[in-house]
């Protein structure tokens, strides 16, 4: 059975656990500024599509948001707890946040990630997105990799 993915409050107990577990990876790769992990508390704010993805028995495996700013939306959060890895997941939460920002009409999907995150930067090209120039609050870091995908032309 396929995992589900749905919109849920990333507040609960293992939610909260896989976000540690995303930060803690984070942390071995890149120091910390930069690290531009969501606080819990703008996870939930009315403006951002928090997306968790269940194992066939209830378990969370994978999470990942959209974070709406009007015409275009920033992906924050994915994560795949490393024994859920290589099976379609990441790409299937990946294709769940561009379908939510379609439907909420977003033209511009962006993202960070870090230079030596190879199999996300992989993901994000396959999927079609293209290296930008750092967007709203963040600065040029030559750890980071910006990129963005423009959903009024590319196709699903």
């Amino acid at each position: 059975m396929h995992p589900t993915i749905r919109i849920e409050d990333p507040a609960q107990p293992d939610i909260v656990l896989l976000l540690e577990h995303g930060e803690a990876h984070s942390a071995e790769l890149y120091p910390a500024e930069s690290n531009h992990h969501l606080p819990l508390d703008a996870l939930r704010a009315a403006n951002v599509l928090f997306h968790v993805a269940r194992d066939a028995g209830g378990r969370a495996i994978g999470t990942g948001a959209v974070v709406l700013n009007g015409t275009w939306a920033e992906i924050k959060r994915m994560w795949v707890e490393p024994e859920a890895r290589g099976l379609g997941l990441s790409k299937a939460i990946l294709d769940t946040l561009e379908a939510a920002a379609r439907a909420a009409g977003v033209g511009m999907l962006r993202l960070e990630t870090g230079v030596v995150s190879h199999a996300a930067l992989g993901l994000y090209a396959r999927a079609g997105f293209v290296p930008c120039d750092p967007f709203a609050d963040y600065r040029p870091d030559p750890l980071s990799v910006f990129m963005q995908k423009d959903l009024q032309t590319a196709s699903s």
